[in-house]
C-alpha cells in the first residue's frame, strides 16, 4: 500500500507512518557517521534541541573516541526501511546512566522515534535511566514520558533549561 504525500505537525512533508517491522536498531558503523553529522547541522534540530552542532572533525572524535571507543556506551543507530534515520545512545555520567536520540528531520512526527526508543529501552537494561531534552523540545519531552519516563526537575545547561526525566526500575526490581 502506497501512502500519500502528508504535512506532519513540523511542517514538513512525510510518507506517512512507516511500518513497524521498517524501523529497525543495528551497531553503528563508520559509515553511517556522515549521515549523522548532516542531521546535527540541520539548523532546525539544533534549534529544538540547543545543542550546537560540532565541526566535522570534532564529531568524528566525539564518536571514534567517546561513542565506539568506550564499552560503557551503547550506541545504536535507527534505520527506516533501510536508510540512516538517526541514532540512539546511552552513557553514564556522573553516576547516572542517561539515554539520548537524534532523528533527521524527514523521519519527525511519523511515529520513528516512538518505536526506536522503545526498541532501544528493551536493549538498555540499567534503571533508572535519565534523559534531558530541552524544555522547549515538547515533542522529545512527550516521546520520553510516552515511554514511562517521569519528570523529577529541571537542570540547566548553559543557558538553557532542560527537563530531567527518570526511568525508573519496576516495582520488584530496584
Amino acid at each position: 500500500m502506497t501512502v500519500g504525500s502528508r504535512v506532519n505537525a513540523h511542517g514538513d512533508r512525510g510518507t506517512g507512518a512507516p511500518d513497524a517491522s521498517s524501523v529497525r536498531l543495528r551497531d553503528v558503523t563508520e559509515q553511517d557517521l556522515e549521515a549523522l553529522l548532516a542531521y546535527e547541522h540541520d539548523p532546525e534540530a539544533a534549534r529544538r534541541s540547543r545543542f550546537t552542532p560540532r565541526p566535522r572533525d570534532a564529531f568524528f572524535r566525539h564518536w571514534r573516541e567517546r561513542v565506539f571507543g568506550d564499552p560503557d556506551c551503547l550506541a545504536r543507530v535507527v534505520t527506516v526501511d533501510g536508510e540512516v534515520a538517526g541514532s540512539a545512545v546511552s552513557w553514564t555520567q556522573d553516576g547516572r546512566r542517561f539515554v539520548g536520540y537524534w532523528l533527521g528531520r524527514p523521519y519527525w512526527g511519523r511515529g520513528v522515534g516512538t518505536r526506536a526508543l522503545g526498541r532501544f529501552l528493551e536493549l538498555e537494561p540499567v534503571r533508572p535511566l535519565y534523559a534531558d531534552p530541552f524544555a522547549g523540545n515538547t515533542a522529545s519531552v512527550r516521546l520520553l514520558e510516552r515511554h514511562g519516563f517521569e519528570r523529577t526537575g529541571t537542570v540547566r545547561h548553559g543557558t538553557d533549561e532542560h527537563v530531567l526525566l527518570v526511568l525508573a526500575a519496576p516495582p520488584g526490581q530496584d
